[in-house]
């Protein structure tokens, strides 16, 4: 159950459109729900403002479906990860309320829209990494975020990466995601003054070791910081940045209202120590 939801149910006890009995059926299955497979936590939405997401692989497809039709009855914008065409066409037998995100390997379940709040770039070295980074942008888009996509920039030609730094400057967080040697992470954290999330990919020739050398080379990171998730984990990248791009637009709003209750108007924000 979400807060919005939960409040509704709320005010409905509280005027009296609702008697307490119901409401504590209505309830009954806070904090989780109990399938016998899985356990459903009900009440995350609450702790952590977004429902539960379903990982898809490695559960069957009645599984899922059983998830999907009980979360679905208490929450928007449910996100089924790594999730095959085939597992779409399942969650599609309990709703129709769905869409595939097949680059991602997400379903949005109960897909509303939700309010782009600041700026995450999510960066990627190669056009092999765009199923990471867009497993990570289409996660961030859901938690209400505002993405920017900067793909194919790699250093084996820098001069992409440097003809798009407008964009990227004015993000909150970047993430990137790189195979091969990984080294992306590092440039572009000597480049900007935010926060940049490291997601190593698999992607490479065998001596790579399947995402193991990008993920070295981005723990061992000269550029201050630079963060790092584990190999091809685009969601995790994305749910963090989301966190951090949060709190980042919360303070820009905070301080505009500030602004506008004592008259000054907005001043211009400083990129950072070594920005052109």
């Amino acid at each position: 159950m979400d807060t919005k939801l939960l409040k509704e149910l709320l005010e409905n006890v509280h005027s009296g459109r609702l008697a307490p009995d119901a409401a504590m059926r209505a309830l009954r299955n806070l904090p989780f729900e109990d399938l016998g497979y899985a356990r459903i936590d009900n009440h995350r939405c609450l702790r952590n403002g977004a429902p539960e997401v379903i990982y898809c692989e490695g559960k069957s497809q009645d599984q899922i479906k059983g998830i999907v039709e009980r979360m679905a009855r208490h929450h928007d914008n449910i996100m089924a990860t790594r999730a095959t065409a085939a597992v779409f066409d399942a969650i599609r037998e309990v709703t129709d309320k769905c869409v595939y995100k097949e680059m991602a390997r997400i379903v949005i379940v109960n897909p509303a829209t939700t309010e782009a709040r600041g700026h995450i770039a999510v960066v990627s070295a190669g056009t092999s990494d765009i199923p990471v980074a867009e497993e990570a942008a289409v996660t961030a888009e859901v938690l209400g975020n505002r993405v920017s996509r900067i793909y194919d920039v790699g250093v084996a030609g820098i001069h992409r990466l440097l003809a798009v730094t407008g964009e990227l400057f004015t993000a909150n967080v970047a993430v990137v995601v790189a195979g091969m040697e990984g080294a992306l992470a590092s440039v572009v954290g000597g480049l900007v003054s935010c926060p940049v999330i490291g997601v190593p990919t698999s992607i490479g020739y065998g001596a790579s070791f399947g995402g193991v050398a990008a993920l070295l080379s981005m723990l061992n990171s000269c550029a201050s910081g630079v963060s790092v998730v584990n190999i091809d984990n685009g969601f995790g990248a994305g749910y963090q940045a989301s966190l951090i791009n949060r709190l980042a637009a919360r303070g820009a709003e905070g301080k505009t209202a500030e602004a506008g209750e004592t008259g000054e108007e907005d001043k211009p924000q400083s990129i950072g120590v070594g920005h052109p």
